[in-house]
């Protein structure tokens, strides 16, 4: 059961925090097609508390989004407190510690999987935040350093013994990245070792993998990452697979578009249209995967800068598509 503060789901399938990826937009496409929880991108904490208006703008989050939580990261002790101090104004339902991203640029500040490196200091940060703080209190984690370092039943339970009320762990050490196989047969390893709800992360890539990870693992939620990117439908897919042994509602080609367009129109309410339409083009891959002369399509979406010329692409596509074959309805 995933539970922590006023929530308890079971079988809870909650949205990965993502850079450039869980915007406002996002998080919200993904909860109407059923994600049970969705996380910001991850924040800096240094940006917070030196008052970063590009940062600070991470933070907003709606009512129509909820339950939501916001991960912020950081490698000093001082601006993560800060930072989730400043997190909490926007009440979400929790504040999630980032301590596994495994990039460059977050390790060589100490922050991410670089307190892997260190679990006592990893602990006495979670703490010193956790006091600070009257909002739950999460941590995003990963097996390890690197193969020879595989530290996570300590961390584990430093982490519950430092106050924090839920544990998500990416089945993959540092040194990986998000590169090699997983190795999911942690999680029931630290179940053993800890009383606070463990959620898996890594390799969810469709509704069968989250179906075999609760089954597998016997984990209190499976965290979705690269698997809901221009797929936001997994959410609504491994539902119904796991309440029904099937899924029910195969996704077909005018959906896939209408999604598409709708989660545009969120990021241009929110970011204007420019930048919106630029940035939605990291999504075309996903929601156009697999459909017939989609390539060709995505190569013309991509040099687009106007809102009224992705709809008459899209729409001429969807046009395209119908005629083309009965059967691609069925996409």
């Amino acid at each position: 059961m995933f539970s922590v503060g006023n929530i308890n789901i079971k079988n809870a399938i909650l949205l990965a925090p993502m850079e450039d990826v869980t915007d406002h937009s996002f998080r919200l496409i993904c909860k109407k097609l059923g994600a049970d929880m969705a996380y910001t991108e991850f924040v800096n904490s240094e940006g917070l508390v030196r008052s970063s208006e590009r940062t600070h703008a991470k933070l907003k989050i709606s009512d129509d989004e909820r339950p939501v939580g916001i991960q912020i990261y950081g490698g000093g002790i001082e601006s993560m407190v800060g930072g989730a101090k400043i997190a909490g104004e926007e009440k979400p339902e929790l504040i999630d510690i980032n301590a596994g991203c495994w990039v460059k640029d977050v390790v060589n500040c100490g922050a991410g999987s670089a307190l892997l490196k260190d679990p006592p200091y990893l602990q006495k940060l979670v703490k010193e935040v956790v006091d600070a703080v009257s909002i739950p209190v999460t941590v995003k984690t990963r097996l390890g350093w690197d193969e020879n370092n595989i530290q996570i039943l300590e961390v584990a339970k430093r982490i519950e013994d430092a106050g924090a009320k839920v544990l998500t762990i990416h089945c993959r050490t540092r040194s990986m990245g998000n590169r090699g196989e997983v190795d999911w047969s942690w999680i029931p390893k630290v179940k053993n070792v800890v009383n606070i709800p463990v959620v898996l992360n890594g390799n969810v890539l469709s509704a069968y993998d989250v179906k075999k990870a609760f089954d597998e693992t016997d984990a209190d939620g499976i965290m979705i990452a690269r698997g809901a990117i221009g797929n936001p439908w997994i959410f609504r897919e491994a539902k119904e697979l796991l309440n029904s042994g099937e899924i029910l509602s195969k996704i077909n080609a005018k959906e896939r578009i209408r999604i598409c367009l709708e989660h545009l129109y969120l990021s241009i309410k929110s970011k204007g249209e420019r930048r919106a339409v630029i940035e939605h083009r990291k999504f075309y891959s996903g929601y156009l995967k697999g459909l017939h002369n989609a390539s060709k399509i995505r190569s013309e979406l991509m040099l687009k800068t106007e809102l009224s010329t992705i709809e008459d692409i899209l729409s001429k596509y969807l046009e395209e598509l119908l005629s083309y074959s009965p059967a691609l309805h069925n996409f």
